[in-house]
């Protein structure tokens, strides 16, 4: 697949604010609980810095959209857990094929 279809990139558009929405209430969570630790308060003030730091380069978290890169970004947000197959449920079978074997999650 070299371009997505009208309809899979428009679907993409739609969705992608959605799965990052969804990653960065994920993330939200994960500090809040880490904040809830027994550690010294200037220990987790400087270790949620660096990770906020490291997460804001996430593309569950920042991503610049692309038509031309649509196919390898939502394999991307797969292989690192932003998104999972059944997020693209919606999409068109050549879209879901070419996403499984770029991902390496077909059979």
């Amino acid at each position: 697949m070299i371009n997505p279809s009208k309809s899979d990139w428009k679907r993409y558009q739609q969705k992608i604010g959605k799965w990052q929405e969804r990653y960065i209430e994920k993330l939200v969570l994960e500090y809040a609980d880490y904040l809830r630790s027994d550690l010294p308060a200037s220990v987790k003030f400087w270790e949620l810095e660096k990770r906020i730091k490291r997460d804001k380069k996430n593309p569950g978290v920042l991503i610049e959209v692309s038509k031309s890169e649509m196919l390898w970004d939502i394999v991307r947000l797969l292989r690192i857990g932003v998104i999972s197959i059944e997020d693209l449920v919606d999409f068109s079978e050549d879209l879901k094929k070419e996403v499984e074997d770029k991902s390496g999650l077909s059979n």
